[in-house]
């Protein structure tokens, strides 16, 4: 298991969960009335992994879809999870060593990812983007594509603009996002450098999900 001493809150003009890290799994399973599991497990099927791949979780929290995602790749496969948390990659770790999985989870920032060019197969981030400016998505998402290899593959998966119930919850939580979200998320990773921007037709109450090809 990789370890590291020396983990600083990264520059970053995204979000950063810091002090109510601990609280960040409750927070979320109750804000998105239990739903967030079968969002993670719909984003690891839409990547199509495979055992063997290596796969990056931009994002990652507490590394609950990484850890997902690294049971599809399998123990020949590689899997790393970046957030710019590290009280967030702390609790990652834990995860990882109590499931006994070789997670590389790493304090990084969406825009400075520490991978060398076309190290994965694919990327997944879950209700991570939805946090940055548009500035700061494009060059996070170019970044991204930067590590993949040619043709990797890409998954999103962010908030769905909502109305009613789920709309209010996400108004309380500060994400009130455009009736045009989805659209505007496609047309941002397009221009990433992205090709085969496609909106999948996932049903959930919560989320829109987002593959694409780099």
């Amino acid at each position: 298991m990789t370890t590291h001493t020396h983990d600083r809150v990264p520059e970053t003009a995204g979000a950063t969960i810091t002090w109510w890290a601990h609280l960040y799994d409750a927070c979320t399973w109750a804000v998105t009335l239990g739903s967030m599991p079968g969002a993670r497990k719909s984003a690891v099927r839409a990547a199509r992994l495979k055992a063997g791949e290596a796969v990056l979780d931009v994002g990652c929290g507490t590394g609950d879809l990484t850890l997902r995602a690294a049971r599809r790749v399998g123990e020949e496969g590689r899997s790393a999870g970046i957030d710019a948390s590290p009280d967030m990659i702390k609790i990652a770790r834990r995860k990882a060593a109590k499931k006994g999985r070789d997670v590389d989870f790493r304090v990084a920032p969406i825009e400075d990812l520490p991978f060398a060019d076309g190290e994965f197969d694919a990327a997944l981030s879950s209700f991570m983007i939805h946090h940055l400016p548009d500035d700061l998505k494009l060059r996070g998402l170019a970044e991204v594509k930067r590590v993949l290899k040619p043709g990797g593959r890409l998954v999103v998966v962010d908030l769905k603009p909502s109305r009613g119930f789920v709309g209010f919850l996400s108004h309380l939580i500060g994400h009130r996002l455009p009736d045009d979200y989805a659209e505007q998320l496609r047309s941002i990773i397009s221009e990433a450098g992205f090709e085969r921007v496609e909106l999948l037709d996932v049903k959930s109450p919560l989320a829109i999900f987002i593959r694409a090809e780099g």
